[in-house]
């Protein structure tokens, strides 16, 4: 916070002629023809050789990049397909799935020790097929594992082709369900104060971000006046969503700018027990696990390579995916939804109001805003998703 403006303030450690390729990043707030130049995805045509791309679910590094990928393959690869083509997705940090158990993240633990079944039974064995003529070991062309219920699926296509498409809806009083609402409040609204972000986590960290934020507890974000919560009443059976979590938001601001950041977030029984032979101390009853967050910066909601500046108090609408996500909400879990204008220091600030260059935006332009959410008829804000039987 102390430095200010990214542009200007990271200058004082970064001299320009020290770090030439951040100062060039700073140069290119949108999605330009530099960042269009550097897509590799429409360049991957006629990919001949057997391809396992790997990632996983609480990669912080990079969530995009092993699905970019993979699909890129598949849609570019003509009739017949890639065959060779597969992807495992496992609940694995930043090159998680070449190390360790892969059975705790943070404050989350699961009793499966995934990434040494990933080496053994799919990694290993995929690169001893094609690169020493053992038998073939039948690798589906999808692998994914499913957080929540702590089980690995095997498709063809992700998602697979019986899930069904439903919404959930934000609604008056916090609450949240898969059926639009008939009344109550138009908006829920808040003031976003970029001198006074909300933080990623809950604690003073050394690194700045810690990596588990991706698994982190938002109790203490829903105590914060400037975070919308909504939550579902508890679940009478098990929900498993599959895919990307698209929110459509019907939003306002008083400024001309403004960052609207959605948390999907798994909400444990009051009664959950804590984990087994745990000694941290962590309370899991009422854990609002993070499953998946997304920042998305209101500027560009026709086009990241299109800014365009809100017009004050006047409703607009913005539309975005979050990365892909297998989960389980368990029966007795609650589901919840977290809409809020910053998260720091994940994203920069946004000043709330309307640059040309976000990055070099002087400290006069950051400024407080009431932004709005709206939940009525012909405004209603929702998460559209993937629902698997």
């Amino acid at each position: 916070l102390e430095m200010g403006p990214v542009g200007p303030g990271s200058r004082k450690w970064l001299p320009r002629e020290t770090a030439p390729l951040w100062d060039i990043l700073m140069q290119h707030p949108n999605y330009d023809a530099f960042y269009q130049a550097r897509n590799i995805r429409p360049h991957l045509k006629k990919v001949a050789p057997a391809m396992l791309e790997t990632g996983g679910y609480y990669d912080t590094e990079d969530l995009f990049g092993p699905w970019g990928t993979f699909r890129a393959i598949e849609e570019l690869a003509g009739a017949k397909g890639n065959a060779g083509n597969h992807i495992a997705i496992g609940p694995w940090s930043h090159g998680g799935w070449s190390r360790g158990d892969g059975n705790a993240l943070g404050s989350l633990r699961w009793t499966d020790k995934t990434a040494p079944y990933f080496r053994d039974s799919i990694e290993f064995p995929f690169w001893m097929h094609h690169l020493k003529g053992a038998p073939d070991p039948k690798i589906p062309k999808v692998l994914v594992y499913r957080t929540g219920a702590e089980k690995w699926d095997r498709y063809d296509v992700f998602p697979p082709k019986y899930a069904v498409k439903k919404s959930l809806y934000l609604q008056a009083g916090g609450k949240l369900a898969f059926t639009a609402p008939a009344g109550g409040a138009a908006y829920d609204e808040y003031v976003s104060d970029p001198a006074n972000p909300v933080p990623v986590v809950d604690r003073k960290s050394a690194q700045g971000m810690p990596g588990d934020y991706i698994t982190g507890d938002q109790r203490f974000a829903s105590k914060r006046s400037d975070v919308l919560t909504y939550v579902s009443e508890p679940l009478t059976d098990d929900i498993t969503v599959a895919g990307a979590v698209s929110p459509l938001l019907y939003v306002a601001t008083s400024g001309t700018d403004g960052d609207f950041d959605v948390k999907f977030i798994d909400v444990w029984p009051d009664d959950a027990p804590n984990w087994p032979g745990d000694t941290t101390g962590f309370k899991v009853a009422g854990y609002q696990q993070l499953v998946r967050g997304e920042p998305f910066r209101g500027k560009f909601r026709r086009g990241f390579d299109a800014p365009v500046a809100f017009t004050p108090n006047t409703p607009d609408s913005l539309r975005f995916a979050m990365p892909d996500i297998n989960h389980t909400f368990k029966k007795g879990h609650r589901i919840m939804v977290q809409v809020q204008s910053s998260w720091f220091p994940l994203t920069d600030r946004n000043p709330q109001t309307f640059v040309p260059n976000i990055f070099e935006a002087s400290p006069a332009d950051f400024v407080k805003a009431t932004m709005r959410v709206y939940h009525a008829p012909g405004r209603l804000s929702r998460l559209d998703v993937v629902v698997t039987p």
